[in-house]
Formats: structure tokens, C-alpha cells, sequence
């Protein structure tokens, strides 16, 4: 390869290309918004509630708008512009975010209100999400989708990162400052978003309730693609432990919301730093096994985590937990974008993102009933060790993603 090639597939080139950089802005500012209102919106329900079941019922909340809407989202993602799409929803998260604060200002704020606001947030991000995935290949250099993946992972998980920090030191100034940060970086966002400039993608000429289920029969019909988004729903699904941050950083390690905020931030470290490594060293081989390592290496660090009553280990087993999810994460979305035709981007998209909803909400549900039927530490271990099962088994029932090499 010359070196005019090579610099042109480096990560410099990366860094040279305008719609990448616009889009990776926009997602990250948004992921950002959320993040800072991530911490108030825990501590508020268990304020509230004392209740370890109504923190795991905010990722059922959440979820139901996505089970519910996601073949019309996905559908949608590919019949209209996918930035207006993006646009729209990250509108309504701010604006969700604003009458949080509102009412928290007027001293009446209930827990009602926040669930009907994380429902919101629910529907703003079972749209977004099948449209924001399925535009990231048009913005990405032809031949380093992976690298794209890697760069667009890390630059979200630095929001992340400072999100639930900034978040808590937001709420110790004021308990609505959280939501006016997110409603302001969501708008943000937005205007970011329609700066963005890629090709029209042409609109999908199926019609009616064959073309609202491609996505599924697609998925379906790819084994690897199947095995790759199912590991994640079951896997993530019994490994939800972050969901019991909060009672971990009040109760178990007798902390306060400055190690609720850092415990949040644990795992974005562990992943950024992944992401480097990524973005510098691709996985050109084995991928599909180097995926599976990845998920057991989750499930021992959760475990970890469950049983830890130091602070600071619980903080190195968060950030393991990001760095091995990162792995993850990279090569599903790789191998689903590559094997999936653009016109069908945003109803696979679709069909993924309701998967890894209802591994991370519904695993919070999970995390949450268990935690009050067990304890959270038992519920959190057992957790752990459910996720190596899965990956375990995952390995003998999906051969063909086992034995995926190359990803580009």
C-alpha cells in the first residue's frame, strides 16, 4: 500500500471529513444531554420512592416506547430524511427536559412526572436511534466504517464520561440545573444535526406490512447478524447491574451522589480507553470470537462488581465493564452495518435498537425486581454469572458468528 492509501485509511482522514465530525458532535452532545439528567433523574426516583423496584420500573418505561414503535421507526428511518428525523427527537428530549425542570423548580415534582418524561425520552430515542445508525455509514469514509464506529463510540463515551459528573455536581448546586443543561446541549445538538450534509438516500419502494417487517425477516434470515444482536439482548439483559448504582453508592458502600456520579462515569473510562486501542489497532482477525471473550470478560467483571464493598474496586470493575462492552459494541455494529443494504439500514436499525433497549432497560427492570426479591448484591452477581452462561451457549448455537474473521 503507498503512503497516499494509507494516510487516506488512517485515523488522521478521520478528522479531515466534515459530515463525520458534524455528526459525531451532534450524537455526542446529545448523549452528553442525557447523561447530566441520568444522576438527577436516579436520585430523584429513589428520593422519591425509596424503592429499589420504581428504579428498575425507569427502564421499563423507557423501553415500551421502543417495543411498541419500532418497526414504524425503522420504516420511517428509511423513507424520510433520516437528519430531520434526529432533529425532531432530540427537540423533544430538550424540551421533556425543560418541564422537568420546571416543576422541580415549583417544588411540585412527583414521580409520575418522571416517568411520563423518561417515557418521552423513550419515544424521542426509538426514532432517533434506527435513524442515527443507519446515517452513520453515509458520513463515514468508504473503508473505515470500523474505525468511524470506534471514533464515533469514544467520542460518545466521553460524553458519558462528564455527563454523570457533570451532572452531579449540577444537582449539588441545584436539583433542576441537571435538566436546564440537558434541554440547552439537546437543542445544541439539534442545529449540529441539520449542518450535516450526505447524499439523499433514495426512499425504500416496499410498502405496506412486507416492507414494515424487512428489517425482521432480514435479521432472521442472517445468522450472524441474529447471534450478534441476540447475545446482546440476553447477555446485557441479566448483566444490568448499573441500574442498582444508586443504591449500591448510598447503601452498600455507604457513599453519596459524588460516588453515584463517578460509579456512572466508571464504565465510559473503561470504554474510552478501549476505544483507542481500537481506533489505532482494528480487530482485522477472529473478530466474532474476540466478541464472545468480550461478553465473558463483562459477565466476570460484573461479578466483581456485585460483590465488591470498596468503592474504588467497584470503580475499576465499572470501567472493565466498559472496556469489554466497547468490544462488543464495535463489532456488532460493523458487522451489521456492513451486512446490511442502506435502503434497509433504518428498519435493521430499527430491530437492533429494540434489542439493545430491552437489554439495557429491560435489564434494569430485571436488575431492579431481582434486587428487591434477592438483595441487590446476590441479584448483581447472579447477574454476572447469567452473562457468561449466555455467551458460553451463544458460542455452540451460533457457529457462523464464532467463526466471523474480517469485519471490512
Amino acid at each position: 500500500m503507498d503512503q497516499a492509501s494509507t494516510l487516506a485509511t488512517s485515523p488522521v482522514a478521520l478528522s479531515r471529513h466534515p459530515p463525520l465530525l458534524l455528526y459525531i458532535a451532534s450524537r455526542s452532545l446529545s448523549e452528553f444531554s442525557y447523561q447530566v439528567a441520568t444522576v438527577a433523574v436516579g436520585w430523584q426516583i429513589y428520593a422519591l420512592t425509596g424503592s429499589a423496584f420504581y428504579l428498575g420500573l425507569a427502564g421499563l418505561v423507557q423501553f415500551i416506547p421502543s417495543a411498541l414503535l419500532v418497526f414504524v421507526a425503522g420504516h420511517t428511518a428509511d423513507r424520510y430524511d433520516r437528519r430531520r428525523i434526529m432533529q425532531l427527537c432530540e427537540l423533544t428530549q430538550g424540551v421533556a427536559a425543560f418541564y422537568l425542570a420546571l416543576r422541580l423548580l415549583a417544588g411540585t415534582l412527583t414521580a409520575p412526572d418522571i416517568f411520563v418524561v423518561l417515557g418521552l425520552f423513550g419515544l424521542a430515542g426509538a426514532f432517533e436511534s434506527p435513524a442515527s445508525s443507519a446515517l452513520l455509514p453515509a458520513v463515514a469514509p468508504e473503508g473505515m466504517l470500523q474505525r468511524a464506529t470506534a471514533l464515533s463510540t469514544g467520542s460518545w463515551q466521553v460524553a458519558a464520561i462528564g455527563g454523570p459528573a457533570i451532572g452531579g455536581l449540577a444537582y449539588a448546586v441545584s436539583p433542576s440545573a441537571p435538566f436546564v443543561l440537558m434541554a440547552v446541549l439537546s437543542l445544541v445538538a439539534s442545529g449540529l444535526t441539520g449542518l450535516i450534509r450526505v447524499e439523499r438516500v433514495a426512499p425504500t419502494k416496499h410498502e405496506g406490512l412486507d416492507g414494515l417487517f424487512a428489517g425482521l425477516h432480514f435479521v432472521r434470515s442472517n445468522p450472524a447478524i441474529l447471534g450478534t444482536i441476540s447475545l446482546d439482548l440476553f447477555a446485557v439483559l441479566l448483566g444490568g447491574a448499573t441500574a442498582l448504582l444508586p443504591i449500591y453508592a448510598k447503601d452498600i458502600l455507604q457513599a453519596g451522589p459524588w460516588a453515584l456520579g463517578v460509579m456512572r462515569a466508571a464504565p465510559a473510562i473503561g470504554a474510552l480507553v478501549m476505544t483507542a486501542v481500537i481506533a489505532r489497532r482494528p480487530i482485522t482477525r477472529r473478530a466474532g470470537l474476540r466478541m464472545f471473550q468480550a461478553v465473558i470478560a463483562f459477565g466476570l467483571a460484573t461479578i466483581v462488581f456485585a460483590l465488591s464493598r470498596n468503592v474504588w474496586l467497584s470503580i475499576v470493575a465499572l470501567a472493565a465493564m466498559g472496556a469489554a462492552d466497547t468490544i462488543s459494541v464495535v463489532v456488532r455494529v460493523a458487522l451489521v452495518q456492513l451486512a446490511t443494504p442502506d435502503a434497509m439500514r433504518g428498519r435493521v436499525g430499527a430491530v437492533n435498537f429494540l434489542f439493545i433497549n430491552a437489554s439495557n432497560q429491560l435489564g434494569e427492570f430485571e436488575s431492579g425486581m431481582a434486587a428487591a426479591l434477592l438483595g441487590a448484591m446476590p441479584a448483581a452477581a447472579l447477574g454476572g454469572i447469567g452473562t457468561i452462561a449466555i455467551a458460553l451457549l451463544w458460542m455452540k448455537l451460533f457457529p457462523v458468528l464464532r467463526e466471523v474473521d474480517q469485519l471490512e
